[in-house]
């Protein structure tokens, strides 16, 4: 299988998406926007685009972030979903997803950053590509805002202090605002680049400050990610 990520910024890496690509055997391609390299112009030798996160916003303009077409992004997006291939956004890449859709991005009722749960709703539950999830699941954070909904679209899984966790917008397309591909390494980057808002945010009930992110554990739910993309691309591959 063929997989292509868009990557938004240096310090917001694939992660763990990088060792399921690498365990299955599967090749993987990149745009890394931030550093000038292009968006693809076809899309035949994609079989799964996953779009990552990043500080902007689906509202987020070209003079604002020069290196950020939202536009683009929802464009290929777009196109990738209407030819049958296997879609996943995370964080910002999941309000591309639904602003793609046409469905716009709105503001998270809390902050957060750090590792909390998430629960399935009915329909999560009723999914078979979660299935091994269990009822809870403690994953990774870092946003403010969350996806918009389409009037297709199935809520998966919430928390505490975002309703929109896992989306779904179709049979191949999901949208996580949670970040099950988390890793130590990554969340390093993110504190890095981050190290102004952490210390802002002090208050924050949903907001876990350095030492707690460096001690939480990911590969749990890193392992729990790679059975959902094995589910995914199953499912795609059945299709084609």
């Amino acid at each position: 299988m063929k997989v292509h990520f868009v990557v938004h910024e240096a310090f917001e890496t694939p992660g763990a998406f990088e060792a399921w690509v690498g365990e299955r055997g599967h090749a993987a391609t990149y745009s890394h926007v931030h550093a000038g390299q292009p968006l693809p112009r076809t899309i035949d030798a994609i079989d799964l685009l996953v779009v990552l996160g990043g500080p902007q916003s689906p509202t987020t303009t070209r003079e604002e972030c020069p290196h950020f077409d939202a536009a683009a992004e929802c464009e290929l997006i777009a196109r990738c979903v209407a030819a049958g291939k296997a879609v996943v956004g995370v964080c910002l890449g999941a309000q591309l997803l639904g602003t793609a859709l046409g469905a716009a991005h709105e503001h998270s009722p809390e902050k957060e950053i750090g590792k909390f749960p998430i629960t399935l709703t009915p329909e999560g539950r009723a999914n078979p590509k979660f299935a091994h999830f269990g009822d809870i699941l403690e994953v990774g954070h870092w946003h403010s805002d969350m996806p918009g909904l389409t009037p297709d679209a199935k809520v998966l899984a919430r928390s505490a202090g975002c309703p929109r966790q896992i989306v779904e917008y179709g049979r191949l397309a999901y949208g996580f605002q949670c970040h099950m591909e988390f890793t130590p390494e990554v969340v390093e980057r993110l504190i890095a680049a981050s190290a102004q808002e952490l210390a802002a945010l002090t208050a924050h009930r949903f907001v876990q400050q350095p030492d707690a992110l460096r001690a939480n554990e990911y590969d749990a739910m890193n392992r729990q990610l790679f059975v959902f993309l094995d589910e995914l691309m199953a499912d795609y591959a059945a299709g084609r």
